[in-house]
């Protein structure tokens, strides 16, 4: 707890802010644009130097200037448009409580792995129904698949509906575990930042599947298949789910 407790103590003393209903939009779309921002130099950058491109899992398709800015006025539009009203609604009915005590480390740790995994089946069930189901696929999904070549950007290119049921997903699953405001935001950071990995259309050495053993994490290159695809792969991060129900391609 004493390591964190530093932490806290440094966000509550800007309790205004974090309590304001401007706080999670503003907190999201930052966080989304600043994980963004590496991947949106890369795809300058690998153009023009060999040894960055041999990481670009379709190195023959790079986004062009346009389609970026197209998905940046989209993601901003339904922040603002969507999100926040959301979130005003959370604020005025259930303002944020801000305790005092930090949590302990292994304890913030344990709590955003079981949200990460919770998040993880209910992606999962969701996506494959959205697959399955032409009328789902076609009224809500086909949005995100747009770009058979992913990049970062292309993470929250997606239908209102879809938005905002993944963003219920999200959302729930530390309310339903009780956890302290510190771990959600923790989770929170996670979960955006891993499925911006997944977009990414890069396979670095330092990428988050090649860090966890034996094949239980998927990462960008069994996202970016199911992208190219499109009929396999529909969990967005553990490859356990795509095994289990015979939906798993190599990548």
């Amino acid at each position: 707890r004493l390591c964190l407790q530093s932490l806290w103590d440094f966000i509550t003393a800007k309790g205004p802010l974090i309590k304001s209903p401007f706080f999670p939009v503003l907190f999201s779309f930052t966080a989304y644009l600043a994980f963004c921002l590496p991947y949106i130099a890369l795809d300058f950058l690998s153009t023009r130097l060999p040894n960055l491109r041999k990481y670009k899992i379709q190195p023959q398709n790079y986004p062009t200037l346009g389609m970026m800015v197209s998905c940046i006025i989209q993601s901003a539009y339904h922040h603002v448009v969507l999100i926040f009203p959301v979130t005003f609604l959370h604020w005025y009915w259930k303002p944020m409580n801000l305790p005092v005590i930090a949590p302990e480390l292994p304890k913030v740790l344990l709590e955003v792995g079981v949200c990460l995994l919770l998040f993880d089946f209910e992606y999962f069930l969701w996506h494959l129904l959205h697959h399955k189901v032409p009328w789902l696929y076609k009224t809500f999904h086909k949005v995100h698949h747009k770009h058979v070549s992913t990049f970062a950007l292309t993470t929250q290119y997606s239908s209102v509906w879809e938005l905002l049921s993944l963003g219920f997903f999200a959302a729930i699953n530390p309310v339903l575990l009780g956890c302290h405001p510190l771990t959600e935001m923790a989770f929170f950071l996670v979960n955006i930042w891993l499925s911006v990995e997944d977009h990414s259309g890069y396979d670095l050495p330092w990428s988050t599947h090649r860090l966890v053993p034996f094949g239980l994490y998927g990462g960008a290159p069994h996202h970016d298949l199911h992208h190219l695809k499109f009929k396999s792969n529909y969990a967005p991060y553990f490859t356990h789910w795509d095994k289990l129900f015979g939906t798993f391609t190599e990548s």
